[in-house]
């Protein structure tokens, strides 16, 4: 039997609101037989006028009732496959579907739909309005009530909402909150474009009188930001954009907007701000507020106001939303008296609660990631941040709450209370990330290497909101170019991260500096600031490192091409720096967090200009690759003598005529050994060094954010996959594990965050949820459990299955979902044998390379589960 799942447009299933421009479909495979193959494909699409009679097959449909068909293309493509469709009209449903046959003569159908919403919202009918007052400083200003009521006389066949804000919005109708997303419209480069939401409200609208209410917080627009009390570097003006476009059932069309006959009213959030929290004074609610029938003759006028930027674009990343949500494992009496819930997860969200208690009774919430070496409530690590929660009872029966405008990176929780009794089971953790779907699973036999997995997964949900963040609790909570890049291949192989990166590559190229620099941080919140630096190595290497490798992940074609300039601006840059081949000038972050670092130093002992010009050398790498994709032959003739010329003065300045190369650090090995920078014959040499220094070193590493990621990769790939075992499973600091061991449950920034005796390694900068050294989770897959791609071809079309057990290993499983389906990888090791089980999904296949077999002994297999390889 054959079927089709996973049916997506644009990585979406049903899509809301998509932008105007050529549409890509994937469908997925599913096959009870084996080396199935696709043979055929046929693609038709159909507008909300024209749809086919529900359980015909497309095939039979008259040209007359498709927009369009590509008739049946012999083709295996089912990525991200491109219709011919011109033109899409705006605020319209699409049906397509798609017939596929296989190479078994058997045939499968799918259907999908997707609605495109407004385009580039380039000429709004609403205007921008506030209810705040002129003149004042938003970190002053409480959240107003904004709200409009309106009358519906006729049948609503279709309504649709589309809002932005200048600030972070929730938008309510008829007293119901509108969709489940949080902090939108997202964070953006907003002087160059803010995005837009679109939701279905339907049902949700009444015959006669209906109210629509909103409000916003200050958000990243106006909130501060970094650490250099920037605030209002966006703008000093909140306010809110709406459309509700309506559809009724005679064919006639209405669109209620925003605009001077809408109200305002103080509202109860006196305070919202990304770093310092939510104040919420419950007296001041106005019941009734965004419902119809409310007397509001006391509300006060909004006032318009001009925006900063006028390209709206419909929604490109994922949403934010509640995903789990935990309870309290225990209550904490601290030495010093403090009473703490303990949610025993580091997360970041911010925390629900139901209370009871007299009116003006106050309930303060501070949160924090450990405690102490004395068990008392930590907050040094904060800085500047409050991350704190104020909130006073209206006093009339049970009052359910949760901030609507901030987050906060915690696992433990504060409580102070005046005159208000509570208990444990009435406060919920609740967990935000942007909706990425989890693609894999890894479990082994060693517990503590499964903890250390469940860490890497949960650094990723905590710093993956909206933006690819270092850390969630702190005053910065940054898209860090270099932390991204660093783990850019985890994190597409942990979670469906392609939306998620694409819209934040997205703003890389509108914050890119106009002579080709990287900032450090996108959105780039230091803009404009006297003597900024910005593009270190492997900081702005993320121009090509991070596209290159979403494509190579998800086939991401359309993006690579979309990013081809930025990705060429960045070498460009590089190059024209004036070091002829070599990357030695300008600021650079180096091997950051290096443990070989001078006391007095954050940057460790590989030579900076080394670090540098491997970059350079790896960039210009991948533009080639990048061209080579996508046909540029002349960016090919101009670059490839650039590469070789930096190979070769790389070669020059760090290596000695006999092969030694000059830096005696572990990253710098790495670095050499990863990009290729080093002619064959002097690669035994450059293993066996660096060998030594991670043996002499009590076979640990001294690496930082630079090298760790290519530790283990480089290690297993010349032969001392030994090492790369011994690294991972060393439990003593410095080491993976060694956080596990002391009970942390995400990634910590530092290897020695908390020192063995319990104190800790800075208060200035030592986040507990700070992703980039899980990194290692990229080798857990391709190498222990054993799952990559070929490198010619992308997305697991074709699988390498290669595990590489270990001593101490006997057991590894995982499994992956990739744009084709579900790779499974299961191998045991016993003392007379090695078994391997897998799962090829149908319309790929694998190669397998068994332990202790020569590559030319490679077994090619076609798809099917259960496959078992015994050696």
């Amino acid at each position: 039997m054959l079927s089709l799942y996973d049916l997506t447009c644009e990585h979406e299933e049903s899509p809301l609101g998509l932008a105007l421009k050529t549409p890509r479909f994937s469908w997925k495979l599913r096959s009870d037989t084996a080396n199935t193959l696709q043979a055929a494909y046929r693609l038709q699409i159909f507008c909300e006028k024209n749809l086919p009679e529900t359980g015909n097959d497309a095939a039979d449909s008259t040209d007359k009732t498709v927009l369009w068909d590509s008739g049946l293309i012999s083709s295996d493509a089912s990525v991200l496959v491109k219709c011919g469709l011109p033109v899409l009209e705006p605020e319209t449903q699409y049906t397509w579907q798609v017939n596929v046959n296989d190479n078994q003569d058997r045939t499968a159908v799918g259907m999908g739909s997707f609605e495109t919403g407004l385009g580039n919202w380039e000429s709004p009918i609403g205007k921008w309005i506030t209810g705040d007052a002129a003149g004042v400083p938003t970190a002053d200003l409480a959240s107003p009530l904004l709200r409009k009521s309106f009358t519906i006389e006729k049948t609503v066949t279709r309504a649709r909402l589309y809002v932005t804000a200048q600030g972070v919005y929730e938008v309510s109708l008829n007293g119901k909150r509108v969709g489940e997303d949080y902090m939108t419209p997202g964070w953006t480069s907003y002087l160059n474009r803010i995005q837009y939401q679109t939701f279905d409200i339907t049902a949700s609208l009444l015959a006669g009188e209906n109210a629509m209410g909103a409000s916003f917080g200050n958000g990243w627009f106006t909130s501060t930001l970094g650490w250099q009390d920037n605030r209002e570097i966006y703008g000093k003006e909140r306010a809110i954009l709406a459309e509700l476009h309506l559809s009724y059932a005679d064919g006639s069309t209405e669109v209620i907007a925003t605009d001077e006959s809408w109200k305002s009213h103080d509202g109860p959030t006196l305070c919202s701000e990304i770093y310092h929290g939510e104040t919420y004074d419950a007296r001041l609610e106005v019941c009734g507020w965004d419902k119809a029938g409310l007397a509001d003759a006391d509300w006060q006028p909004v006032r318009t106001v001009q925006p900063v930027v006028t390209k709206l674009i419909p929604q490109e990343g994922e949403s934010v939303r509640i995903h789990e949500m935990l309870k309290p494992v225990e209550v904490i009496t601290t030495p010093d008296g403090d009473t703490v819930l303990d949610f025993g997860q580091n997360i970041t969200g911010f925390v629900r609660f139901t209370v009871d208690g007299p009116e003006g009774a106050t309930l303060t919430l501070e949160h924090a990631e450990v405690f102490d070496k004395d068990g008392n409530f930590y907050l040094g690590n904060m800085r500047s941040a409050k991350n704190l929660i104020h909130y006073t009872l209206k006093g009339k029966g049970p009052e359910t709450w949760n901030p609507k405008f901030t987050f906060q990176g915690f696992r433990l929780v504060r409580i102070k209370t005046e005159n208000l009794t509570w208990a444990a089971e009435q406060f919920t953790a609740c967990v935000l990330h942007s909706e990425m779907r989890t693609s894999a699973s890894f479990t082994c036999a060693r517990p503590l290497v499964n903890q250390l997995y469940k860490n890497i997964i949960w650094g990723q949900k905590g710093n993956f909101l909206d933006v690819p963040t270092d850390c969630p609790q702190r005053d910065e909570r940054l898209g860090w170019t270099g932390d991204a890049q660093a783990f850019v291949r985890t994190a597409c192989t942990n979670m469906d991260a392609a939306r998620f990166f694409t819209k934040w590559l997205h703003d890389l190229s509108a914050d890119q500096l106009p002579d080709g620099g990287v900032p450090f941080v996108i959105p780039d919140v230091f803009a404009g600031k006297p003597d900024q630096a910005h593009s270190s190595a492997a900081w702005g290497d993320a121009a090509t490192i991070c596209p290159w490798t979403v494509y190579r992940c998800y086939n991401e074609k359309e993006l690579l091409e979309e990013q081809f300039p930025s990705m060429k601006k960045w070498v460009d840059w590089i190059t024209a720096q004036g070091g002829d081949g070599l990357w030695n000038i300008g600021f650079h972050f180096g091997d950051w967090l290096g443990l070989d670092a001078k006391p007095d130093s954050y940057i460790g002992a590989t030579p900076t200009d080394l670090i540098a010009t491997a970059f350079y050398a790896y960039s210009t790498q991948l533009l080639l690759q990048a061209a080579a994709v996508l046909g540029y032959r002349e960016e090919i003739a101009a670059y490839e003598p650039l590469h070789q010329k930096i190979v070769d003065r790389f070669r020059a300045e760090f290596v000695t005529p006999n092969g030694r190369l000059a830096a005696p650090t572990q990253t710098g090995h790495v670095l050499a050994l990863h990009f290729d920078l080093l002619k064959e014959a002097d690669r035994p040499r450059a293993i066996k060094d660096l060998a030594k220094l991670v043996e002499d070193n009590d076979t640990s590493l001294t690496t930082g954010f630079v090298g760790t990621p290519y530790l283990c990769h480089v290690l297993t790939r010349f032969g001392r996959h030994d090492l790369a075992g011994k690294l991972l499973l060393r439990e003593k600091y410095p080491s993976w594990l060694y956080p596990v061991t002391k009970g942390a449950t995400t990634i910590w920034e530092h290897w020695d965050g908390i020192k063995e005796d319990g104190s800790f390694w800075s208060a200035d900068m030592n986040s507990f949820n700070h992703y980039a050294y899980g990194a290692i989770g990229d080798w857990l897959f391709q190498v222990v459990a054993g799952i990559d791609m070929d490198a010619a071809v992308p997305a697991y079309k074709k699988i390498i299955v290669r595990p590489q057990p270990f001593d101490g290993m006997p057991h590894a499983e995982a499994s992956l979902e990739t744009p084709y389906g579900t790779v499974r990888s299961s191998w045991t090791v016993t003392d007379d044998a090695f078994k391997l089980s897998l799962d090829i999904p149908a319309n790929t296949t694998a190669t397998v390379f068994l332990p202790g077999k020569a590559d030319h002994e490679a077994i090619e297999i076609g798809s099917g589960n259960g496959q078992s390889f015994t050696v």
